[in-house]
């Protein structure tokens, strides 16, 4: 019999005592290590006072940026934490000038909405045009259409390197390689692979990178991550800015001189309280180690597909699982309505419009709650078809 080790880990999900929790691609489960994280960050501004800000907060958006580093292979230094990636790619984007010759943007058109809309916006009002590459078949996005519509004209190209509705996992290498060889930089949003997917933003030579801590990495809402590659540190000047990007910011100097290094691509005051959450699940996940953790990813993901092929149940997902992120698409009838009714019964996945279910199993998931929840499916499934067929004019059986 195999024995799975990363179970070791269940018990500090506090979540799974109760509830079959299978939505880690949306909002990872919580470590229970989190209480007393917070309790801490009380304590400290109960006890510390304005001191805290000196004994540490203040860098936090550094050190914190710097377990994130370890997760997505940046160097020390490299990574700061933010909101969200909205406000990531919104800083990213103050970076550049988009009235020039050079201000084409280009993406998959399977990409994250929210980014979508940064670009869309200051393309809207500054003039910069907007390349979409379709999707042949809303799973996977060709490569070399991608590679082809980047030319001299072309400014960033801002893709995810797995993909949200379908869990593709995007060849970022020959996208990144053309951007170079032309003149244009690569925004990779790592929000659906760091965690679940190995990488190194270094060994992929990206410029920038932006994710979030509230899937794979279980850091809950609110602490967004920004990676800039460190010989770009000193070249820009966002204008989406703030006192934490001074040189001297307690001079309180009415000018601008930007720091030096990652600190630049800083605003405001940082959110103290979030990182302080966050860091648990950077933790666990560095501490079990991302090979670890995809490699039980891959068999689970498989096992999925195999239990929904088995009832007939159509995959929005890749079958070649070096192609495939963390999570699996079941595409069945009635999609939303099934994960309404499993979510009534302490059954947590969700739904995506024109994709299906999505069901992302994570290193402290046990292979019996994967046939649990293709049961709960089949199981709703048969009941809702009941229901059409009395609401038909059936009689009852």
């Amino acid at each position: 019999k195999m024995t799975d080790k990363l179970l070791e880990y269940r018990d500090q999900f506090p979540i799974l005592d109760q509830t079959l929790y299978l939505i880690n691609h949306s909002l990872g489960a919580m470590p229970k290590g989190v209480y007393d994280r917070l309790r801490e960050y009380a304590d400290t501004w109960a006890t510390r006072g304005i001191r805290a800000w000196a004994e540490g907060w203040w860098e936090m958006p550094l050190t914190t940026g710097d377990k994130v580093g370890r997760i997505i292979g940046a160097d020390p230094g490299t990574v700061v934490m933010h909101q969200n990636v909205s406000v990531c790619q919104s800083i990213i984007l103050s970076c550049f000038d988009l009235k020039g010759k050079r201000k084409k943007i280009v993406y998959e058109a399977m990409n994250f909405p929210s980014v979508m809309y940064v670009y869309e916006e200051h393309a809207r009002a500054a003039g910069a045009r907007i390349v979409e590459v379709p999707s042949e078949d809303g799973i996977t996005i060709d490569t070399q259409r991608m590679v082809d519509a980047i030319d001299e004209e072309t400014l960033l190209v801002p893709i995810s390197h797995v993909l949200f509705k379908s869990a593709y996992i995007q060849d970022v290498k020959p996208i990144v390689e053309k951007a170079h060889k032309v003149g244009a930089m690569v925004v990779l949003d790592v929000y659906q692979s760091a965690g679940t997917v190995p990488f190194s933003v270094r060994d992929l030579e990206v410029d920038f990178a932006t994710g979030g801590s509230v899937k794979w990495l279980c850091g809950g809402p609110g602490a967004g991550y920004l990676y800039v590659r460190p010989d770009l540190q000193k070249k820009f000047e966002p204008r989406v800015t703030g006192w934490m990007a001074h040189s001297a910011p307690f001079a309180f100097d009415p000018r601008m001189e930007f720091a030096g290094d990652i600190h630049r691509y800083l605003h405001g005051s940082p959110a103290v309280p979030v990182y302080y959450a966050a860091e648990t699940g950077y933790d666990l996940v560095n501490q079990i180690g991302v090979e670890a953790i995809r490699e039980k990813s891959i068999r689970q993901t498989c096992r999925l597909i195999e239990l929904a092929e088995a009832e007939g149940w159509k995959i929005n997902s890749p079958r070649d699982p070096a192609r495939r992120g963390g999570s699996v698409i079941i595409d069945v009838p009635h999609a939303g309505e099934v994960v309404r009714e499993m979510a009534a019964r302490d059954v947590l996945a969700d739904f995506r419009p024109g994709a299906g279910i999505r069901i992302g199993p994570h290193f402290f998931n046990s292979d019996q709650e994967l046939d649990r929840v293709i049961g709960v499916i089949r199981d709703i499934l048969d009941t809702k078809a009941y229901e059409n067929y009395l609401s038909a004019g059936g009689a009852k059986f």
